[in-house]
């Protein structure tokens, strides 16, 4: 069965609008409720929740490719660079800062236009060392013929299997300036299903020899910035699509395959997009539970250790805080650390679990 990117008909695109016009209403309902309901908040939890969502939304899109990134180096790059205050800010890496860079300029640049020379920066910027893992590879530019087809594989040797093949590398240029004027052309379709075709189509060119699916969803960031009117974001698609990675995975495969027909991908993509606006309740409430513990915190002043260990209990700690763990974090001593948590637990902002001795642990108190 040939790709779709070799019909004489391509790229122009098919789907069932009747079809998606139910899920289409739907969603632009969430999003009205969802920017409403953040509107009504004040300025500083609104910081809060679009730190988070977007921390989030780095960290996930490069676990779909299966690259672990630290949160809170993602975290703090992002509040340094959106000129945000945040307890415990920690120096991040080169490549954090490459990813983050990048997210930035889709979303908080949203309306400038799409060009060959910002995807070019926007690679430079994930690959900083100009290597994918132990390979080097082309970066800042299209990939090249001497990289030979651009194939997605799996199976051993002898056994392998070719999910797809993207269009050759002498017709990128043609390729890509075809997409970037689409693109970058007043919408004549809802904008939100113009983020699902622009993830598609450039999964489908796949200019790149790495960093293409991190980019398309950069892309789909930057087109649901502009359905959204507005660069604060409030939800997460690449967490979403991280949630249903297999699923994502099949059905980009699956369109890639026969006639330009793609209402699969388009009725998946806004189904996911539903989901993470449903899921963006739970980053809301994880910000006002927040902002309740440091309203009872703030009663008193309280030192910088310990308001860096707070505000890591407050991002995603895993497990329970013990003594050493503390000492750790706050870069003090035991004898200062257990100072510190004692005074914790008179304010009340630390509660001790039931176990005692070696396995003594303690917790952020509930509001």
């Amino acid at each position: 069965m040939p790709y779709i990117h070799e019909d004489s008909d391509w790229p122009n695109f098919k789907w069932d609008e009747r079809l998606l016009a139910p899920l289409l209403v739907e969603i632009r309902h969430r999003q009205g409720r969802l920017l409403g309901h953040m509107e009504a908040l004040g300025f500083h939890l609104r910081d809060e929740a679009h730190l988070a969502t977007l921390t989030v939304d780095i960290v996930k899109s490069s676990a779909i490719e299966g690259e672990s990134m630290d949160a809170q180096e993602v975290r703090s790059s992002l509040a340094r660079k959106l000129g945000m205050e945040v307890g415990g800010a920690l120096p991040a890496s080169r490549h954090v800062e490459g990813v983050v860079e990048m997210m930035l300029n889709a979303t908080q640049k949203y309306g400038e236009p799409l060009t060959r020379e910002r995807l070019f920066a926007w690679h430079a910027a994930l690959f900083p060392t100009g290597y994918s893992g132990m390979r080097k590879i082309t970066v800042g530019a299209w990939r090249t013929m001497e990289a030979g087809p651009m194939q997605v594989v799996s199976g051993g040797i002898g056994r392998e299997k070719v999910h797809f093949e993207a269009p050759a590398a002498l017709k990128l240029d043609d390729e890509v300036n075809a997409f970037l004027q689409w693109f970058n052309a007043l919408p004549s379709i809802d904008p939100v299903l113009k983020a699902a075709l622009a993830h598609f189509w450039f999964v489908t060119i796949h200019p790149f020899e790495d960093g293409n699916g991190r980019i398309a969803r950069a892309i789909a960031d930057m087109a649901l910035a502009r359905a959204d009117g507005t660069a604060t974001r409030f939800y997460s698609m690449s967490a979403q699509i991280e949630a249903e990675r297999k699923k994502y995975y099949q059905i980009l495969e699956s369109s890639q395959k026969g006639s330009l027909e793609i209402t699969l991908w388009m009725k998946w993509f806004l189904e996911c997009l539903g989901r993470a606006l449903e899921r963006a309740h739970t980053t809301l409430a994880g910000v006002l539970r927040k902002a309740r513990v440091w309203d009872k915190i703030n009663i008193s002043a309280i030192n910088d250790r310990q308001r860096l260990v707070i505000n890591r209990l407050l991002d995603g700690f895993e497990g329970n805080l013990t003594s050493s763990k503390y000492a750790q974090l706050a870069h003090c001593s035991a004898d200062t650390a257990l100072r510190d948590i004692r005074e914790l637990l008179d304010r009340g902002t630390l509660s001790q679990n039931p176990s005692r001795g070696r396995s003594t642990s303690y917790r952020l108190f509930d509001p």
